[in-house]
């Protein structure tokens, strides 16, 4: 499973474009200003444009400005744009004066000597960081010359998730000034059918509804478009500055007449999976929480809240128990309990009277859930035909009993035994993010960043949800046997109620007549099979009606998940099997023009009748104690 944040198409156009002298911070442009409309320090960006077309979940997206100096000297024009921390930059070009310089991706060692030469010449080097609990800002700038006109695009792809039975796309608008021709425009294809879109703004008033904004979908089709005015931009109808500054939501979901779906373009598959209505797993929760003293305060009561909550939504055929960490360990019961009314209300005393007190001891609290758990299952104290979670939350590091992260990871791993899956919840920013990331996908689990925020206990309660309904366990997807390449991940220990399994693949060979997806799970009752079958020339007509959209989908989705697949498996992978790992996912990323972790896009562009390259990197795996995952994206040689 993705250790991804959050299922979500987000893209924040933060600041369209911003001339030197322009006040930069959000905050700087709050109140009224006298500048000439739409200009700022001499230049006028005329257009912005953010165009989305999402195929089968795929998403595309290309956001490109324009602007024009119209003061008598040069200007150094910026072009910030904030995209997914999931999406992968795909192309990024300047075109000035109708001469366009495209980007080339390129191996990230390929242009870390540039960086580090311009850097000991004292240039300056952009960032591509993390921005708030889902983004990462790409940023670069140029100089323009006195009346010339210059064109920024930007593009980049990614995959949606089904997050609580939606998809959904969530756009950060934030122009800075008013734009003659500001417009979002999605179009949406999804061959199974739309069941429901909607769109909405934080900031968009009742004059927008209906007039700036337009929603619609019949079919396979869904379109969204939001194209204010000048007028309609402005903050007040004599003002200058816009009103545009906030959230942009679009949600939506596709019809699920069957459980699966399974599409074929150009020797390339992809299968969709999310049944419905099936009854729900029973589970077996073992709460492992972190009450050391650096928990003290409000952490460890929205803490309390959101576990309150949670037993709200425990149902009476699961079991649970709680785990206390600090220097030592402590449990609510000796072994799990079920969710029994009396027992609730006896859990819920207990997690009032949580208190905080010394240490970090990670491991212990950790193997003592773990235990429980297998216990439980030896000893039939919980039902057959049910499913063991481990949920850790922790705001440090360990720093009492075993605290190497390497061999806390050993102990983990060794004491699950690939039984069930370990989800890790990391408190704030002062911990080491990267160690529970690893050992919760090594347990086929994810970790999630709890943010300090006066929201921290929907947060937690938010991840609750996504696991709180399993509807199958053991789930295995099988196709056509020696028929098919570099089929992704198709084994997974759950599926949750609300989300989506995805696999894909390359078929191969040409004489193949029809395609046939078998999917095995246990369920709460039984055993269920799930069979889907394709007729390939039947696939081929259906395929006429969607030339609209960019042809070689599939295949930019096997890639885009290949290579997110293969840079988690990369997280735990030593010498030769991670040199193996780094090769693939470099290989592909370079093939496919995808900027990660492990590529660099180069743009040469004109200044000063020099060269200058811009270098657009994915920042790294993990990111530093404050949160911020940084990385050379401009540098001036």
């Amino acid at each position: 499973m993705a250790s991804a944040w959050w299922p979500c198409l987000i893209l924040a156009l933060l600041s369209g474009l911003a001339a030197s002298g322009f006040p930069r911070s959000p905050f700087q442009l709050l109140g009224k200003r006298s500048l000439p409309e739409g200009v700022a320090d001499g230049v006028e960006v005329y257009s912005t444009k953010i165009n989305s077309k999402v195929t089968s979940r795929f998403a595309h997206n290309v956001v490109t400005t324009r602007a024009v100096n119209r003061a008598d000297t040069a200007k150094e024009v910026s072009f910030d744009v904030e995209l997914p921390k999931t999406a992968f930059i795909t192309n990024f070009t300047l075109t000035i004066d109708g001469v366009t310089y495209p980007g080339n991706v390129k191996e990230k060692e390929v242009a870390k000597k540039q960086y580090e030469k311009a850097v000991s010449q004292g240039k300056t080097a952009g960032l591509v960081k993390a921005s708030g609990r889902k983004l990462e800002k790409f940023t670069v700038s140029v100089n323009v010359a006195a009346g010339s006109k210059v064109t920024f695009e930007l593009t980049y792809e990614e995959l949606l998730k089904r997050h609580k039975g939606k998809y959904e796309m969530y756009l950060k608008v934030q122009p800075k000034q008013l734009v003659k021709h500001f417009e979002i425009d999605v179009d949406i294809f999804e061959p199974q059918g739309i069941s429901m879109l909607d769109a909405e703004a934080s900031f968009i008033t009742n004059d927008l509804l209906g007039s700036a904004l337009t929603k619609s979908f019949s079919g396979k089709k869904g379109h969204v478009s939001f194209k204010p005015s000048l007028d309609q931009q402005r903050s007040c109808p004599t003002c200058t500055d816009s009103l545009l500054n906030g959230d942009f939501t679009i949600t939506y979901d596709v019809n699920r007449e069957s459980p699966g779906n399974v599409q074929i373009v150009n020797g390339y598959f992809v299968h969709f999976f999310a049944p419905q209505g099936l009854p729900v797993v029973p589970k077996n929760v073992a709460f492992v929480i972190d009450i050391s003293g650096s928990m003290a305060g409000r952490k460890l009561e929205q803490t309390k809240e959101a576990l309150l909550r949670i037993l709200e939504d425990m149902k009476e055929e699961d079991y649970l128990n709680f785990i206390l960490f600090s220097g030592d360990v402590s449990t609510w019961k000796e072994h799990l309990v079920q969710a029994t009314p009396e027992n609730l209300q006896e859990a819920r005393t207990f997690v009032k009277s949580m208190e905080d007190k010394g240490m970090t001891n990670i491991n212990d609290g950790l193997l003592r859930g773990i235990s429980m758990l297998n216990k439980a299952r030896e000893e039939h104290r919980v039902p057959e035909r049910s499913t063991a979670i481990v949920i850790m939350l922790t705001d440090g590091d360990a720093n009492v009993g075993e605290s190497r992260p390497e061999k806390i990871q050993e102990n983990v791993r060794n004491a699950i035994g690939g039984k069930f899956p370990l989800y890790n919840l990391g408190f704030g920013n002062n911990l080491n993010y990267n160690f529970l990331e690893n050992m919760a996908l090594e347990n086929h689990g994810f970790a999630r960043r709890i943010y300090e925020d006066s929201d921290a206990d929907l947060q937690l309660q938010g991840f609750y949800e996504e696991v709180a309904n399993p509807l199958l366990t053991g789930v295995e997807m099988d196709y056509p046997e020696n028929a098919i390449l570099g089929l992704t991940q198709n084994t997974y220990q759950h599926f949750y109620d609300g989300s989506e399994i995805v696999v894909a693949g390359h078929l191969v060979g040409e004489d193949v007549n029809s395609f046939k997806a078998d999917v095995k799970g246990h369920g709460a009752t039984n055993d269920l099979t799930f069979t889907e079958e394709v007729d390939m020339k039947e696939m081929e007509k259906a395929l006429q009606e969607r030339d609209y959209i960019f042809g070689n989908y599939i295949e930019r989705l096997w890639a885009y998940l290949t290579i997110e697949q293969l840079l988690e498996k990369r997280k735990n992978a030593h010498g030769e099997e991670k040199e193996n790992l780094t090769a693939q996912a470099l290989d592909l990323s370079l093939k496919y023009h995808f900027v990660t972790p492990l590529t660099s896009m180069v743009v040469t562009k004109p200044e000063d009748n020099e060269d200058e390259r811009a270098i657009a990197d994915k920042p790294g795996e993990g990111g530093d104690r404050d949160g911020e995952r940084r990385c050379p994206l401009l540098q001036h040689q």
